[in-house]
């Protein structure tokens, strides 16, 4: 438990350190940061406690999902936006394109090792991840139709109140499954023979945008 609390905490904590990166770059974010930008441009509120905010919210919507949060998914709403706003604090925007895509690859890189750290400590799902999962067993959608249009809504909603769509938008979106789908065995805390048996073809997956 020791091991998975940490794992747990370490994951939130880099999770927040790759968003922070994405949006330093400055070339697009993910559908969640997006909607995150476009309320802190309206209101004034650093983005990441934006995120956290954002996150109370959603966990609100679990309440009819009948979603039941672990300690994990509190730990979330309370790090990955904190961790987020501090490294925001701390780093200034970057400039030049080569840069930008640098910084923009490095966040995504973070976001995708922390999303193992996080998933792999089996201590609850993020709020996020846990309403895709909500809508999917509610009301029966295949969980890649509840994924994308929760993320297609947040990310048109975020994009008309200003928040950041761009280059970096698309890298994350092509780029961040298949590294979860490296990162998660490698670090998954259960022994290798409780592990669900991964389906090579024909399966689906589900790699998360945010925790």
């Amino acid at each position: 438990m020791r091991r998975r609390v940490l794992q747990l905490l370490t994951g939130l904590v880099l999770y927040g350190a790759g968003c922070a990166l994405t949006v330093r770059a400055g070339i697009g974010v993910d559908p969640w940061t997006v909607l995150a930008e476009g309320v802190s441009a309206r209101t004034g509120v650093g983005v990441g406690w934006v995120t956290n905010l954002i996150g109370f919210a959603v966990l609100l919507v679990w309440i009819p999902l009948r979603q039941r949060p672990g300690v994990g998914t509190v730990a979330n709403i309370l790090i990955v936006g904190s961790a987020m706003q501090g490294v925001l604090d701390l780093t200034p925007p970057v400039e030049g394109i080569l840069w930008q895509l640098t910084v923009c690859l490095v966040g995504i890189g973070l976001v995708a090792v922390a999303s193992g750290l996080y998933i792999g400590a089996h201590l609850g799902p993020g709020p996020r991840d846990g309403l895709m999962t909500g809508i999917h067993h509610r009301w029966g959608l295949p969980l890649f139709l509840a994924r994308g249009g929760v993320e297609l809504t947040v990310l048109t909603l975020g994009w008309a109140l200003g928040g950041t769509v761009g280059v970096g938008t698309v890298m994350f979106a092509v780029l961040i499954g298949p590294l979860v789908h490296i990162a998660m065995p490698l670090l998954d805390t259960r022994p290798r023979d409780a592990r669900p048996r991964v389906i090579s073809a024909g399966g689906t997956g589900a790699s998360p945008t945010r925790a």
